[in-house]
């Protein structure tokens, strides 16, 4: 078997990972990211409106800075973040930004009297920018005081990635392709790296390292309706938490995206909405003003998808034989500025929908987009239970966005997580010594290969695999959505830990050679449908309403009882439900909580009394 040993190895290679890889690798050390595909189609490559960070180039963002950029991310979480986290990144994005166009990133620029936007509320009206010609331009996102996201047309994430990417193969960065790491070795104290399938050969390999970072993106293919790729499966995650001693972090914070297309659920970015989108109702009449007066289209993310939600069910839905949806009018934006700087959104339409949005509607809902929960760390990016484990972007759980996150802070967050967890384990690497423990390495390998063998000779049972991750996804789907209530969640826990049970008695219907998707499935479900109990079990212990997190029958945001995080553990193997517990959501509090300005809602404060 194929032994490879690095200084740094990276589980993904999408922005935080690679960010990272050339923080360790410009220290002078060597790094791999491992893929499941090319690093350009990274699902960071997928994320189109932009970057947030406080310039104040533009017109609307005049009087920017960090301070409040922080505020916005803080009112952004619902108070749910951590203020130290929050703070770090507001201050951190701009020097990122700009450090991005020098390496390359061709932001959207200044260019005076032809930089026109649409300014929300009840009326739009136009904008022109002033006389800045040549700086980096930023659009409106959900959320902020100030315009602030930065971006290159409506394809940020892709020019990025590119970018990122090249300045990997410039430092010297490995990225192993086609490669899908299964297991952690690591002996409940420090990891030491992975056991990795190669998806070309179905061959295992054994890479070991100094330090191992989880940046795999999310796991929103847990759900049966999500904007994310079918790569976003959680399958690193899932080795996390087979460690029982690594908790994942706030798992019931799961944001629904407001405008998936229907049917494919394919994202149309939030830049519609902030170059001046609105949502239209059945009766092509725009209705989130009269929820939301002062943010409208661009009130924060998990505001905006429970008003869709909320619209939809008073009746006001367009019957569709896919569900029922609602419009997104981007027409009057006019055919120059969708061609442009909604490119994408234009070839989408147009090519997945056969809609051409220049004349046309677009059919959207909200559908699930993005984990504020994954891999509990501390504010250096070091993963809690065991030493030698990092993570950074969507994958972890840092936490800078609490219980929802703003449009725009999550691309961002890649680049600045990325860069500061990269040089805190520059700092772990140089004084770190290891010792491989070849007993421990054999044990992981020899565990894989039964898991593998097993698998392929049904020897744990006949259960059908996608039958099987269908139970879970249908189960999370119906308990654990936009609106959650203690019945609908005690029925989604129920169901899913009846769906455990079948997880562990799966067999391949193929011969689990060489490239199998059945098998790369089936290795990763039992560890699925944990991680979707983990989400709904916490949801049916938070007994309050806070950003994405929304019970009907606890409308109120109980500070008193529910500033905290929940860290959820799966400490045995034969556990039927997570082991829940709770840290508090900062230490250092820069902003009390307070009202966040909008989607209003009751307030239960710390300073109230228990009944």
């Amino acid at each position: 078997m194929q032994t490879i040993y690095t200084d740094l190895l990276v589980v993904g290679a999408g922005l935080a990972g690679e960010r990272a890889a050339v923080e360790a690798a410009d220290a002078g050390f060597s790094a791999i990211c491992l893929s499941l595909v090319p690093a350009r189609r990274s699902h960071s490559s997928a994320a189109q409106g932009g970057m947030q960070a406080s310039l104040g180039n533009s017109v609307m963002g005049k009087g920017d800075g960090p301070d409040v950029h922080f505020e916005d991310t803080v009112k952004g979480s619902d108070w749910g973040c951590d203020q130290e986290v929050a703070r770090m990144f507001a201050d951190t994005a701009p020097i990122e930004m700009r450090r991005l166009a020098h390496w390359g990133v061709p932001w959207n620029r200044v260019v005076p009297g032809k930089s026109i936007y649409y300014k929300g509320g009840k009326q739009f009206e136009k904008v022109e920018e002033e006389d800045k010609e040549g700086l980096i331009m930023a659009r409106s996102f959900g959320g902020t005081a100030k315009w602030r996201t930065c971006y290159t047309s409506d394809g940020t994430g892709h020019a990025v990635m590119c970018t990122m990417d090249n300045r990997c193969a410039q430092a010297g960065v490995e990225v192993h392709d086609k490669t899908e790491a299964i297991a952690l070795i690591q002996d409940g104290d420090t990891c030491y790296g992975v056991v990795a399938r190669c998806l070309r050969t179905g061959d295992l390999r054994v890479y070991l390292s100094k330090a191992t970072m989880i940046a795999a993106g999310g796991f929103g293919r847990i759900y049966p309706n999500t904007t994310n790729a079918v790569i976003c499966d959680g399958g690193a995650h899932t080795m996390c938490v087979d460690t029982g001693v690594v908790p994942m972090g706030n798992m019931e914070a799961v944001q629904f995206h407001p405008t998936g297309i229907v049917p494919t659920d394919i994202l149309v970015t939030e830049g519609c909405r902030g170059d001046g989108g609105t949502l239209l109702d059945v009766n092509e009449k725009r209705f989130m003003h009269e929820y939301e007066p002062d943010k409208a289209e661009l009130a924060s993310r998990d505001v905006v998808s429970r008003w869709m939600t909320h619209h939809m069910r008073e009746g006001h839905g367009v019957k569709s034989p896919y569900g029922e949806h609602l419009w997104l009018d981007i027409r009057h934006l006019g055919e120059e500025h969708i061609t442009g700087k909604l490119r994408e959104v234009y070839e989408i339409c147009t090519y997945f929908l056969g809609v051409n949005p220049i004349h046309e509607l677009i059919p959207v809902r909200p559908t699930q987009h993005y984990s504020m929960g994954g891999v509990r760390t501390n504010r250096d990016g070091a993963a809690y239970g065991v030493k030698g484990l990092f993570a950074a972007g969507e994958a972890a759980c840092w936490d800078m966005h609490g219980f929802n996150r703003l449009g725009g802070n999550s691309l961002a967050e890649t680049v600045v997580a990325g860069g500061i967890v990269g040089k805190k384990i520059a700092e772990y690497l140089e004084g770190c010594e290891t010792e491989f423990k070849t007993a421990l390495i054999n044990d992981v390998v020899k565990l894989q290969k039964q898991r593998i063998d097993d698998l392929v000779t049904s020897a744990n049972g006949s259960e059908n695999v996608y039958k099987v991750r269908k139970s879970m996804q249908d189960a999370l789907n119906k308990g654990a959505n936009i609106f959650r209530t203690k019945d609908g969640l005690e029925e989604c826990v129920s169901s899913l830990q009846e769906t455990l049970i079948r997880a562990k008695n799966v067999g391949l219907r193929s011969n689990g050679r060489g490239v199998n998707p059945e098998l790369a499935v089936a290795l990763k479900l039992e560890g699925q449908v944990r991680m979707a109990l983990m989400v709904a079990y916490g949801a049916l212990q938070r007994t309050e309403s806070r950003g994405s997190h929304n019970r009907e029958d606890f409308p109120a945001r109980n500070d008193r009882d529910w500033l905290n995080r929940t860290l959820a553990y799966w400490k045995n193997a034969d556990d039927t439900l997570p082991t829940l517990e709770y840290e508090p959501a900062t230490e250092v509090v820069e902003i009390p909580p307070g009202d966040r300005g909008y989607g209003k809602s009751e307030i239960i404060s710390a300073d109230d009394k228990k009944e």
